[in-house]
């Protein structure tokens, strides 16, 4: 059952699917539409799913459960899998790799893979108070407060 996602509590299960570019507008509203049909439509063993999405700087899709009465079983959980597998061919992006990294560049979000990220820190090119994106979250609340951080406080500040 899709909701509004301010209605989710704070404790709702996140998932961030980050893209490897940025949707262009056409794209934001099929994925829009496509993602409202699956979530109304998302079912676990015959119960309905309360869930919501956001799209964020037009290349993170985020997924939020309320996980209040009952965990998803994993049937459901590979039913969102399929589903995102489906928008990655059908918009040519990857959405499942979390080892790549988002980072903002000025206004800008920026997207390279793991080797490509730590050279730019060897060569200086991001700071430790580049503000990197923790896609490894789990809840709506760390998603509100931990999900935009500066390098210094995420994972790859071993990387400084």
């Amino acid at each position: 059952m899709l909701v509004d996602f301010s209605k989710l509590p704070d404790t709702s299960k996140i998932w961030i699917y980050q893209s490897s570019r940025k949707f262009y507008p056409e794209e934001i509203k099929e994925i829009t539409e496509q993602t409202e049909d699956f979530l109304s439509s998302w079912k676990d063993q015959d119960n309905p799913i309360i869930a919501s999405y956001k799209i964020i700087y037009d290349r993170f899709l985020i997924f939020a459960v309320d996980q209040t009465l009952e965990t998803l079983s994993v049937a459901a959980i590979d039913d969102s899998v399929g589903f995102i597998f489906s928008l990655q061919h059908t918009y040519k992006v990857e959405l499942l790799d979390k080892l790549n990294v988002s980072f903002k560049q000025g206004e800008f979000v920026q997207y390279k893979d793991l080797k490509e990220f730590q050279k730019l820190v060897k060569k200086k090119a991001v700071s430790e108070k580049t503000i990197v994106f923790n896609n490894l979250i789990n809840t709506k609340e760390e998603l509100e407060n931990n999900w935009e951080i500066p390098l210094t406080e995420s994972w790859h500040n071993r990387f400084l």
